[in-house]
């Protein structure tokens, strides 16, 4: 056997006949390689004190390099695409934006970009919560050079609030909307629910492009992505989600539960009930200050260097808006939909509609644990973890997101003969590996680990490989 990388704490090399290691430092491939040769009785070999300095990379002489990932945990690098900047010629895919009328004075915001591919497939996006089209802004630019590609304003949200007042005050309140006595006629059953969110999201493939779609949902987003694709499955070609909320709504659906609905006299509607506006008042005057919101920022970006200059500003200017405030009141207190999260997963599981999860491995919000619960669910889903990345992956690493989403669009529409990302072995699907990803971004060199979990991944073999590999660390530090 012979040892050329290792990325793990500790690696155990079974006992072979005249087993011989030779060891190269990749962080200075022109030093000569060291060989250690084992005496014949020895089990195992522990190598943290030289990874803990060095990167080493394993092939197996007796058995060739494709066994060895799967037998030390070997991460291997890959280079990957930049971001279109300019720097080769192409600055990315021009990004068009437009208005629909959904309904009476509620129109939609979207963008599109690779308009001109008529015969690629379409991609839809859908933003998190308190964001819009603008966060997508890296993925229109990059993936709309090779697809059709659009994003969308959740109504209620970023540019999709409404242009009129629901709800006017009598007492010509200056700068609020939504804190009148009595909602306009066209106001008189908005809520800004998960269902009004799925509903908004059909028509709109429907009617505006006309043909099933991709959907990749981030947080809120993912919820919806999945909630329309266990309704209208005939309008979803595939899902993906991005550190998706498992759960949305705090106030039972009045068709779900109709008896315990009736306990809670307000859900979401216009006008807002006296102690309703009272409480929204508070609380909006502190979530929409400009420190909470950078404060925000910094917990779902685990990379602090990522420019979120663009993102902050684009918050601050929805906050801005007349209606924002009672809008916001409308979405914490709309009832939940009428599925659950794993209710809709249970049916597009049955439906056979293909999913993919790609989740930022340090979000605390979404925590790694709950794309993990999806992934046993739907042991078939690629799931690709991804470190360091918070809860918007798609913003901080936007080229791992992006070659991920290229690699499973092509291996869906090729029926499988073009394979996923970091398949190049069949034993991969199933026992998953691990990649370091580089790429360029504005002149420097970037990286992440991606972890690929395989079909054969399960959350009790995770936790016993945790406590083994401790366990093992243990020993070596013991005298």
């Amino acid at each position: 056997m012979e040892l050329v990388s290792c990325s793990h704490s500790s690696i155990s090399c079974h006992h072979k006949p005249s087993l011989s290691l030779r060891f190269l430092d990749s962080n200075c491939f022109n030093s000569r390689p060291h060989r250690v040769s084992l005496p014949r009785r020895s089990k195992s070999f522990t190598c943290e004190s030289l990874i803990s300095t060095h990167n080493f990379i394993a092939a197996d002489e007796d058995f060739g390099t494709r066994t060895a990932p799967e037998k030390l945990g070997e991460i291997t690098k890959l280079k990957i695409p930049g971001l279109p900047d300019g720097s080769d010629g192409n600055n990315g895919s021009q990004i068009s934006s437009s208005f629909w009328d959904y309904k009476p004075k509620l129109s939609v915001y979207y963008e599109q970009s690779g308009i001109e591919n008529t015969h690629a497939p379409a991609v839809l996006f859908l933003p998190g919560f308190g964001v819009g089209t603008f966060h997508f802004e890296k993925q229109l630019k990059d993936l709309g050079c090779d697809y059709r590609v659009w994003a969308l304003d959740f109504l209620g949200q970023g540019m999709s609030l409404p242009g009129e007042d629901p709800a006017p005050s009598s007492q010509g309140e200056r700068g609020v909307w939504g804190f009148g006595e009595e909602s306009e006629p066209w106001a008189s059953e908005l809520v800004y629910s998960v269902d009004l969110w799925r509903d908004q999201v059909q028509h709109f493939i429907e009617q505006v492009i006309g043909e099933p779609v991709y959907i990749v949902g981030n947080s809120l987003g993912g919820f919806v992505a999945l909630y329309i694709a266990a309704c209208c499955p005939h309008l979803v070609k595939g899902v993906t989600l991005l550190n998706a909320t498992p759960f949305w709504g705090f106030l039972p659906n009045p068709e779900r539960s109709p008896q315990l609905s009736k306990m809670f006299p307000w859900s979401g509607t216009f006008p807002l009930p006296a102690s309703v506006r009272k409480l929204t008042e508070i609380v909006w005057q502190k979530i929409s200050d400009p420190r909470s919101i950078e404060q925000i920022l910094k917990q779902v970006y685990a990379d602090h260097s990522t420019d979120v200059n663009t993102v902050f500003s684009r918050i601050i200017e929805t906050t801005q808006h007349p209606a924002a405030a009672a809008s916001f009141a409308s979405i914490m207190f709309a009832p939940t939909g009428l599925l659950s999260f794993h209710e809709a997963l249970s049916r597009c599981q049955i439906q056979g509609i293909p999913i993919c999860l790609m989740y930022g491995k340090e979000d605390p919000w979404v925590r790694p644990i709950w794309g993990l619960q999806v992934k046993r669910k739907v042991p078939d889903a690629p799931y690709y973890e991804i470190s360091p990345a918070g809860h918007c992956p798609h913003d901080e690493v936007p080229e791992v997101i992006n070659f991920l989403l290229r690699g499973w669009i092509k291996n869906l529409e090729s029926n499988g003969s073009i394979a996923l990302p970091f398949i190049e072995a069949p034993e991969y699907e199933e026992l998953g590996v691990s990649k370091e990803l580089e790429y360029l971004r504005e002149g420097l060199q970037k990286s992440v680990q991606v972890r690929f979990f395989g079909s054969r991944f399960s959350l009790w073999s995770q936790m016993s490989s945790f406590v083994k590999s401790h366990l093992a660390n243990l020993r070596v530090l013991s005298p």
